[in-house]
């Protein structure tokens, strides 16, 4: 071995050790740049409610049913008083959280498959029968951006091949079935989770677990996380503990809307919400994590088919008008809760007419991903307004297009600021017009009195609709007035016989 002496190995080691601290310096620098890269990337998670009413909860006007910690949610957050669902039933709302596109591009215009009456006075389109492979969703640019996807709950936009893990979702626990335990299972998938639901357990009580498992799993990495509880969706189902408790405050209002057990589901569903956030804070992400709470459309009063001695009420929109089914405010106007520390002042309210695409660019502009190329974003990120930076968005017309049967008639609608017009696309050529703006109950139809806003409003839906693609209804040649409230069943090709229904399902369970 070669002779060097001392200084010269001094040199050595001395060089070393700055060629050490260099490389630790830049690892350091590296690792710290990709931590503040995930940490500018919010984690999301969107409570997708099945079916729950605009007024339904307490922080938008109901005295009735419980809801603390969504209330507490808005209280840290900002409450949207002008949000819309997509769609006025659940699978067209669900193609357009999806694709950031309004449904009617896709066809997906009825919940999946839809209902039928064939004697009616026009034949309506046929809906598109899941989303399309093609279609870019949320979930996969966000992918796109890093993140860990999951999906929980009800789907509904399409059977085997098209589930969620054939579209952008790691994971995917989709859960078929009603809510009592025993009623609903895991759908079988090479991405659904291990855990299966524990005898009794409660549906939102398992969707809450599998969501916490979730949170704990992908604490590490920004994750992308849609949960969509099947309540408060018919049947009705609760605990007989909770369902108790609101019989006994119905008998003291002498109200009978909400009904008990609907009102115990939503209580089930404000306590899933809890759990959620709080499995945030525990795993040290509240800073870093937005969390959403809307509806897939607005609260049903009463099943479509609905026979007296047959089904119960369920809930009022009152003030507003209609309901599920129907493109009045009752339909479409659903709660919106955004929480997110970094962006949300707490206990801020926005009033800006804003709708379920709006999800998509928002959640991609916040996690810095890019909007898919090829495919048309129909919705405005909702940045601006979450910040406070701007009062409005550069939009100024909302539309929504349900050329069906379901609670009211086929029907497309346009809302420009204050004046919303409903065109009945049924043959008839019904229109009606409102100034939500002193009229938010659509009680007092302006059609007659303002023709010059009706044929400009009109214009502009029809133009949109040419745009978009929307497929019409088209007249009936087997139309039959005797015949034309019959429903058919679009999978059987039989009837509906809905005198046949006796009630419900059992709607309750002991849970003591």
């Amino acid at each position: 071995m070669p002779f060097r002496s001392p200084l010269f190995q001094n040199r050595l080691r001395g060089a070393w050790g700055v060629v050490g601290i260099v490389w630790l310096t830049l690892t350091c620098q590296v690792l710290i740049a990709s931590n503040d890269a995930n940490a500018a990337q919010p984690n999301i998670i969107l409570i997708f409610v099945d079916d729950l009413g605009w007024k339904d909860v307490g922080c938008y006007g109901s005295d009735f049913v419980e809801t603390p910690r969504i209330d507490r949610l808005a209280r840290e957050g900002m409450r949207f008083t002008d949000f819309y669902a997509a769609g006025a039933v659940c699978s067209p709302t669900r193609c357009a959280v999806q694709s950031g596109q309004n449904q009617a591009r896709i066809g997906i215009t009825a919940h999946i498959p839809g209902h039928w009456r064939p004697f009616e006075r026009v034949i309506t389109p046929q809906t598109t029968m899941a989303l399309p492979l093609d279609t870019v969703t949320v979930a996969e640019s966000l992918k796109g951006a890093g993140y860990a996807t999951g999906y929980i709950g009800k789907w509904h936009l399409g059977g085997p091949g098209y589930q969620p893990e054939h579209q952008g979702y790691d994971m995917s626990a989709v859960i078929n079935g009603p809510h009592l335990p025993g009623r609903y299972q895991l759908q079988a998938s090479p991405r659904a989770p291990a855990q299966k639901p524990r005898d009794g357990q409660y549906r939102t009580d398992y969707e809450a677990e599998l969501s916490e498992q979730f949170i704990r799993d992908h604490r590490e990495r920004p994750f992308f996380l849609m949960v969509s509880p099947f309540a408060v969706h018919i049947p009705l189902g609760a605990m007989s503990e909770k369902v108790e408790k609101y019989r006994a405050k119905a008998k003291q209002r002498g109200a009978d809307l909400p009904h008990p057990v609907y009102a115990a589901m939503i209580e089930h569903t404000d306590e899933m919400v809890g759990r959620i956030v709080d499995a945030v804070a525990e795993a040290g992400l509240t800073e870093r994590t937005m969390i959403v709470f809307t509806s897939d459309n607005g609260g049903l009063y009463r099943r479509y088919d609905y026979r007296p001695e047959a089904d119960d009420n369920v809930t009022s929109m009152a003030p507003l008008k209609g309901e599920k089914g129907s493109l009045h405010e009752g339909g479409v106007r659903v709660p919106l809760i955004v929480k997110y520390p970094p962006l949300v002042q707490a206990g801020s309210q926005c009033a800006e007419p804003t709708i379920s695409y709006d999800f998509y660019p928002t959640f991609v502009e916040l996690a810095g991903g890019s909007l898919p190329v090829k495919q048309t974003i129909d919705g405005a990120s909702l940045t601006p307004l979450l910040s406070a930076s701007a009062p409005r968005l550069q939009r100024n017309a909302l539309h929504w297009h349900y050329p069906h049967y379901h609670h009211d008639r086929p029907a497309s609608s346009i809302r420009e600021r204050d004046w919303k017009l409903i065109e009945y696309i049924d043959g008839t050529g019904d229109v009606e017009l409102y100034q939500l703006s002193a009229d938010l109950g659509e009680t007092k139809n302006l059609a007659a009195e303002k023709p010059g806003r009706v044929a400009d409003l009109k214009r502009k839906l029809t133009s949109w609709r040419q745009r978009v693609g929307a497929r019409m209804p088209i007249p009936n040649p087997g139309y039959d007035a005797n015949r034309a409230h019959e429903w058919w069943n679009m999978r059987s090709g039989q009837p509906v016989d809905s005198d046949s229904r006796k009630r419900f399902p059992p709607t309750e369970l002991d849970d003591r």
